[in-house]
């Protein structure tokens, strides 16, 4: 077990301590969720934006306060070799893009934030992997998810025996994705379907919560015949996990089906419940007995701010992300065996590794903004 490190917590860093990143795409994602929490970060500072349209990117910088010598085209990447001020880079783009844009912000010596999935295949997800090792910068897939303090504390609640034996794990996360035009329905650009979006959260957060790696899975795909949105990529997965311990998962993912993000639990002497669990905002944490059902109540702090003060601290100090690239390539490992086992009808094994939180790094610590 990787507990929560509540003994040190990182510094609120004056502005020109923190550390400085590039933003590389500018969609909602970008503008919506990072803008604010760079804002609310205490150890990392936007310092310039990266964009393929450079008036939209210009007038953002603009209203974020940065020079108009801030922007950057795509073409222009290396460019930031010689900003000094500039130690990271936040790669926001669609899949399918995140193994070049690694390989050349590793080749000038940058760190690198990549968001999930780190990759549309275990090819393209190792060779960022080894280049950012050759390079001696870091990666760190962005599994914001595992920095949230309601996950840290679903985990601790399992691992610590508040449970008793844990014996299913329940996790759903479907949505309708009604616009046919989106890259995530596109296979050369998303690299598979709801899987690789939502999915990848239903999957990621078993292992996270149990601290053990699967060694086998059985998977199902299904697509509604005649649906134009699904003609590249799959609808729905439903995909079973089996843990070393005995654990077994059940996941649901679909871009057909009316939003629900949820994760249950169930243990020998209690049961746990996240609802929602995978929303930016208002997670609710419930553990039940046959008795009674008691509310965690745990206060919020922006999650994209979390992980990016992680990874500033990583690159102040050296230390190894607790999501390096290691944790996003053994998640595309996984992926591609229940695309397998779906294909094939049958259960996958996959190799088998001893003992807890194998691919992780440096357990994340509290910052100084999460006091009471």
């Amino acid at each position: 077990m990787t507990p929560l490190n509540t003994d040190a917590r990182l510094k609120i860093l004056p502005p020109d301590e923190r550390v400085g990143y590039a933003v590389i795409g500018l969609g909602d994602l970008t503008s919506q969720e990072l803008y604010p929490a760079f804002h609310l970060s205490g150890q990392s500072r936007l310092a310039a934006l990266v964009s393929g349209d450079r008036d939209k990117a210009t007038q953002q910088a603009r209203q974020l306060g940065l020079r108009d010598d801030d922007v950057y085209t795509y073409d222009e990447l290396e460019r930031l070799k010689d900003r000094p001020d500039v130690q990271a880079v936040f790669i926001v783009l669609p899949n399918a893009q995140h193994r070049e844009f690694t390989e050349r912000a590793a080749a000038i010596g940058k760190h690198v934030l990549c968001e999930k999935p780190l990759s549309v295949s275990v090819q393209d997800a190792q060779a960022m992997v080894d280049a950012c090792q050759n390079a001696g910068v870091l990666l760190m897939t962005a599994y914001r998810i595992q920095y949230t303090p309601h996950h840290q504390a679903a985990r601790d609640l399992m691992r610590d025996g508040t449970l008793g034996r844990v014996k299913l794990i329940e996790a759903t996360d479907v949505q309708v994705e009604p616009d046919e035009g989106q890259w995530r329905l596109k296979r050369d650009m998303a690299g598979g379907g709801s899987l690789l979006d939502v999915g990848l959260y239903c999957l990621n957060t078993a292992r996270y919560l149990t601290g053990e790696e699967p060694t086998e899975v059985f998977a199902y795909t299904h697509s509604t015949p005649g649906d134009p949105r699904f003609t590249e990529v799959e609808e729905s997965v439903s995909f079973v996990l089996r843990f070393p311990s005995g654990i077994i998962a059940n996941s649901f993912c679909s871009y057909g089906a009316s939003r629900q993000r949820s994760v249950r639990v169930m243990g020998e002497d209690a049961h746990l419940t996240l609802d929602p669990a995978f929303d930016y905002t208002n997670l609710r944490l419930r553990v039940g007995t046959e008795d009674a059902v008691r509310e965690h109540l745990i206060r919020e702090v922006d999650q994209f701010a979390l992980e990016l003060d992680h990874f500033s601290h990583c690159v102040l100090t050296g230390e190894t992300p607790f999501t390096p690239g290691e944790e996003g390539l053994q998640d595309q490992v996984i992926m591609e065996a229940i695309y397998r086992s779906a294909r094939e009808g049958r259960p996958v094994r996959l190799d088998r590794h001893e003992g807890q939180d194998v691919f992780r790094g440096t357990p994340p610590r509290p910052t100084e903004r999460e006091r009471s």
